[in-house]
């Protein structure tokens, strides 16, 4: 390894090793928005992703969550944890991994009636390889981001 390849490996493992963990926020968010402005239960009713709208909003967790109907916004604010998605909507993947990352809404699945988002669908077929072991080592991993663990 060259050296400037060494010195940088050096800082950035120094940098990890001294920086304080910082808990995310509860749900992935772009401006206060959760799951980048997607409908939730959608991914349930529909089987897709479907962008949702500024019309139909209801606070959770601290974030703003929109939905492509009010049907949809009911059923949500009537059983949140049924439809919002595992992990606070980062990167499930990513959590399994222990970091947090960004999501891509057409990167899904559900197992077990639960959602999980992904941060693309390559990511999306890497969590599909062990499924059941990444559930597991984001289950364990999660409370530890979100500072409560």
């Amino acid at each position: 390894m060259r050296p400037i390849a060494q010195a940088a490996v050096f800082l950035f493992t120094v940098l990890v090793l001294i920086t304080p963990a910082h808990a995310v926020d509860p749900v992935f968010n772009v401006d206060g928005t959760a799951i980048k402005g997607y409908d939730p239960v959608a991914y349930f009713t529909q089987e897709k992703a479907v962008a949702g709208s500024p019309a139909h909003i209801h606070e959770y967790q601290g974030a703003t969550w929109q939905f492509a109907s009010a049907e949809n916004r009911e059923k949500f604010a009537a059983n949140p944890e049924k439809y919002a998605p595992a992990y606070g909507g980062y990167c499930a993947w990513a959590v399994a991994n222990n970091y947090t990352a960004a999501i891509d809404p057409d990167a899904w699945s559900i197992r077990d009636e639960k959602l999980y988002l992904n941060f693309s669908k390559v990511i999306r077929a890497r969590w599909a390889l062990d499924k059941s072991g990444n559930i597991e080592a984001a289950d364990r991993n999660w409370p530890g981001l979100r500072g409560d663990g």
